[in-house]
């Protein structure tokens, strides 16, 4: 494989010699600012190597680098060594930035020249790139070509999987019903139309679902809102009858996926919204500069509300998926003490669990099952070449969630397999003590994720420890399972949690070489009351699955937090034991024990 990259990159060199190119960019992103992409467009990791789902590769003439986060610094070094790509850690004191590193590459040059490929970067990404580098090396950036469509000649072609229907008993709002909140909202806002290039989003406003992505229910389409009609861009191939004469009843137009682009050149309305930062370039710049209307799109918030059917549709989701969780774990040691289960038995055995559910529609992302030094790698993923056995000791973190009709789930679960040593019990404990502490949290409507994200770190903190990644993420209803606007982390994200949002908890430890714990529930956020300082949230547990507690050291919890987590685990054992074997039960009220 490094002969191959390296290869790659040999090649790419000389189309960019032959076409005047100093560099190129190639992000994570397909036309839809999607987190994870069809096979066509994963341009990066056919130029890296790097198979994680976000980084940015760049190559110049004469070296070459990607940068990604501390999701994937470990995974990033094994997969990046022996090629030409020097690792950047993002956040990492002294990393440059992309732009930074290419002024200081391309200084030397006389009339340098940067391409990025305009139809995967957005609008607001490839502006700032184009300033920043005139700014700062009088650096050109050109976003008119794509040297992959040469040099990747086995390359997959656009999906074109059939699109089906998402039930209103699932759904819980008609597709008109949603248009005419979009068209209130777009009439406040000083706009008569909305281009939607979000896939998730399409898929929600429309009711409808599709498997062009790797374990995300969506299709690769764009909609636009405009005055007097909506239009669906999409290769007509995809739409089975059904679905045909579903849109048609809703009065939703069908035009080819290719053709948005001359749609919006003459889009007749007065005021188009799109979100610059989600847009990509050549579809922003298509449209007439007086009738663009920079702004968020309401739909991400919108599609982040759950309403009721949704909210019960996922609490029925929650309890099949933590019937299936159990069945595993109640499996899980006898299985290991035998002997002759690895990373990727655990996994097949979990996924085959989850399969035998009603309404089981695939899994929401690849399973992470990381037995001691592996669970310390945050997006570890088994394969042949790294699969390992896993022993009656230590411990092992697995991550894992499902598609059903009705939800999507997330779950990690972190559990002791034999004898540990004392420090995996104490930093098991504290990722705990973070994980109920957010469980625990209220807090006044208008709060954002970021404010809450040092409830779930504090205990953390206070011994030295922190991890990198964010403490939340929203999780689609049957969509994808990382959703937005809305996240508990470090970094600022303004956006305030609302009553309907679903939302992870999941801090964690890594230490790396040796272990790794994380802990998480998918929560619902939910009133809590109303006070003389106002509306107060909190946060509904909507996971339903024990938490190990063999690894816990007492001592170190608190009353509150002793009484929180025997409170869910009776709830856990009221809801699953009706549906479990007499074996599975019995193995249930002895995980679920008060402590």
């Amino acid at each position: 494989m490094i002969h191959t990259i390296n290869e790659r990159v040999g090649r790419l060199r000389l189309w960019m010699k032959e076409n005047g190119f100093s560099a190129f960019v190639f992000p994570s992103s397909d036309p839809h600012n999607s987190e994870y992409v069809a096979d066509h467009w994963k341009s990066r990791e056919w130029i890296s190597g790097f198979s994680g789902s976000a980084g940015t590769a760049v190559v110049t003439l004469e070296h070459a680098a990607l940068w990604t986060d501390s999701r994937y610094f470990i995974a990033a070094e094994k997969e990046l060594k022996g090629t030409d790509f020097q690792l950047m850690k993002l956040r990492v004191e002294g990393t440059p930035s992309v732009t930074g590193w290419l002024a200081s590459e391309l200084c030397g040059y006389e009339s340098a020249v940067v391409g990025v490929d305009g139809n995967v970067n957005s609008f607001t990404e490839v502006s700032s790139m184009e300033q920043e580098l005139m700014t700062i090396g009088n650096i050109t950036v050109r976003t008119d070509a794509d040297p992959l469509a040469v040099l990747w000649t086995d390359r997959p072609v656009i999906p074109d999987n059939k699109v089906c229907l998402h039930p209103l008993e699932y759904a819980g709002e008609t597709t008109a019903s949603k248009i005419g909140r979009i068209r209130e909202y777009l009439s406040g806002h000083g706009a008569d139309g909305l281009l939607v290039t979000a896939l998730d989003e399409i898929a929600w406003v429309l009711n409808l679902r599709g498997s062009d992505v790797h374990c995300n229910p969506v299709f690769v389409s764009y909609l636009l809102i405009s005055p007097g009609k909506v239009t669906l861009y999409i290769n007509n191939v995809k739409l089975p009858a059904g679905v045909r004469g579903y849109l048609a009843a809703e009065h939703i137009e069908v035009e080819p996926y290719e053709a948005v682009v001359e749609e919006l050149r003459g889009y007749a309305g007065k005021s188009l919204l799109v979100d610059e930062s989600a847009a990509n370039y050549m579809l922003t710049t298509a449209v007439t500069f007086g009738k663009l209307c920079g702004g968020e799109s309401p739909v991400a918030t919108m599609k982040a509300v759950k309403n009721k059917v949704e909210q019960d549709s996922f609490r029925a989701a929650m309890l099949r998926d933590g019937i299936a969780v159990v069945k595993f774990l109640a499996w899980l040691k006898p299985a290991v003490e035998a002997g002759g289960q690895t990373e990727i038995s655990l996994d097949e055995r979990l996924t085959a669990l989850r399969a035998e559910q009603p309404h089981f529609k695939g899994i929401s992302f690849d399973t992470i099952v990381g037995y001691e030094a592996h669970g310390a790698i945050v997006h570890y993923e088994a394969t042949p070449d790294t699969d390992v056995p896993v022993e009656p000791h230590g411990l092992v973190l697995i991550d894992s969630g499902a598609q059903y009709v009705d939800g999507t789930t997330d779950i990690t679960r972190t559990i002791a397999l034999g004898d540990l040593t004392d420090e995996q019990r104490r930093v098991y404990t504290l990722v705990l003590k973070g994980h109920l502490q957010l469980g625990m949290c209220r807090f006044p409507a208008g709060t954002c994720g970021s404010q809450i994200d040092a409830i779930a770190r504090e205990p953390l903190w206070r011994e030295g420890y922190n991890y990198m990644h964010g403490t939340g993420h929203g999780v689609g209803s049957y969509l994808n399972v990382h959703e937005g606007p809305h996240q508990i982390r470090m970094e600022w994200k303004p956006v305030p949690l609302q009553a309907g949002m679903t939302v992870t908890n999941e801090p964690g430890l890594y230490l790396e070489g040796k272990f790794g714990v994380r802990i998480e529930n998918t929560l619902l956020v939910v009133p809590a009351e109303t006070t003389a300082f106002g509306d107060f949230l909190k946060f509904e547990t909507l996971t339903l699955a024990p938490i190990d507690t063999t690894p816990i050291v007492l001592d170190m919890l608190s009353v509150e937090e002793r009484e929180w987590l025997n409170g869910y685990h009776r709830r856990v054992y009221e809801s699953l034991s009706p549906h479990l074997t007499e074996g599975e039960k019995e193995w249930l009220r002895i995980a679920t024990l008060s402590i």
